[in-house]
């Protein structure tokens, strides 16, 4: 089947992790998409590392199914060369430093008289407007700015998220509203200009935590592994040394926990644990009872006792265990791309569909695209010869 993207072009002034985050998941839907970079340099993300047969690991995630188009737009000639391409566009992504894209004749605002049917989307760090408007954005400080570090980590010290969260929800938001904008123009032919902020995108996602803290409540305590503000709820250490992470949401699990884990039913009834705020606020008690139930036994055997008592429960795994998930294996969850060290695997996106795969496209070289793509927009092999001796492209 047709792919739902399928007959969407979108070009991208993108880099590191957030705009290609977007435009990776449209690629997968079919749209295609053209990503501008800087001749010999290009996204400066292809540089963080070589862990995937030399090449960089945050690359190789969120670029495949791109054309990789190399310009130089600070020289004339070459934002020629994206306005034709623009002019053939059905939405233009950029995540360029504050106001680059607007000095470039790139805002929606200039662009729309020209393209009225054209969709815009713009992604920062704090939004288009505002006192923070021009202040640059790395996901660590959005992380600080958002209040995600004032409630992760331990009561010794704070701790950022293990990946790019503050990127990805920026990325997420971008390539929904997107989605959205693509089909409200099915009904009015028009476009629309989105400007999504990672402040905002992450203040979305830490919509708990602020309404825990409504109205000057003390936020929830940073609890490390642990849930905040549910207990038992996080990891615990075995006979064997291997830790099991298990999870109680309602006095039915509690007293199944009691009983059928810790085997000592008479824990249920204890009045320090009477409710979950109880049991919470008696954590380091009702955690050495916990412990030491788990010490005569290993952590397959408590996760067994979990799943007979029907408790929520998951062992922490290693990178390297993902990649060998059974229940991914199971669900055949991985699929081969190609790329310009050979191939290499990858999880499919979430979300399956009876009516058809996800696109899976190669992740370019960069300007492997350039010169097919200068052919498109009319120049011959003499143009795009003098266009590399300027070092345009």
């Amino acid at each position: 089947m047709t792919l739902p993207l399928a007959g969407i072009t979108v070009v991208s002034l993108e880099h590191a992790v957030a705009a290609p985050f977007a435009t990776r998941q449209l690629a997968d839907l079919g749209a295609r998409v053209v990503k501008i970079e800087r001749p010999g340099v290009g996204d400066f993300a292809r540089a963080y590392d070589e862990r995937v047969h030399g090449l960089a690991s945050h690359f190789v995630w969120i670029n495949r199914g791109k054309e990789s188009l190399t310009l130089d737009l600070k020289q004339p000639d070459a934002l020629a060369v994206l306005m034709k391409l623009v002019a053939r566009a059905d939405v233009l992504v950029q995540n360029l430093a504050p106001g680059a894209a607007a000095r470039l004749g790139l805002s929606a605002a200039t662009l729309r008289p020209a393209h009225p049917g054209l969709i815009v989307c713009d992604i920062s760090g704090y939004g288009g407007d505002g006192p923070y408007r021009d202040r640059k954005a790395y996901d660590l400080l959005i992380q600080a700015e958002a209040g995600f570090l004032s409630v992760t980590g331990t009561d010794d010290a704070p701790a950022k998220a293990g990946c790019s969260i503050a990127d990805i929800a920026a990325g997420m938001y971008a390539y929904s509203s997107i989605l959205a904008a693509l089909y409200a123009r099915r009904d009015h032919g028009l476009g629309s200009h989105i400007d999504v902020s990672m402040l905002e995108a992450l203040v979305e996602w830490m919509g708990f935590p602020m309404y825990y803290a409504f109205d000057g409540a003390p936020p929830p305590p940073r609890s490390g592994a642990e849930h905040a503000t549910i207990y038992p709820y996080g990891p615990f250490v075995c006979g064997d040394g291997g830790t099991v992470l298990l999870g109680l949401q309602n006095e039915r699990e509690w007293l199944s926990f009691c009983s059928q884990v810790l085997d000592d039913a008479s824990i249920a009834t204890d009045p320090r644990f009477a409710s979950n705020s109880q049991r919470h606020g008696h954590r380091d008690a009702l955690r050495a009872l916990i412990l030491a139930a788990f010490a005569g036994a290993s952590a397959d055997e408590i996760a067994r006792r979990l799943d007979g008592a029907q408790i929520a429960n998951a062992r922490m795994n290693r990178m390297d265990q993902v990649w060998s998930h059974p229940q991914l294996a199971a669900r055949d969850h991985w699929r081969t791309v190609t790329t310009s060290a050979g191939p290499v695997v990858a999880p499919l996106p979430p979300g399956r569909h009876d009516r058809f795969d996800y696109a899976m496209g190669a992740v370019p070289a960069l300007g492997a695209h350039t010169d097919a793509i200068l052919h498109e927009l009319g120049l011959d092999a003499g143009d795009v010869d003098r266009l590399r001796a300027r070092r345009i492209v």
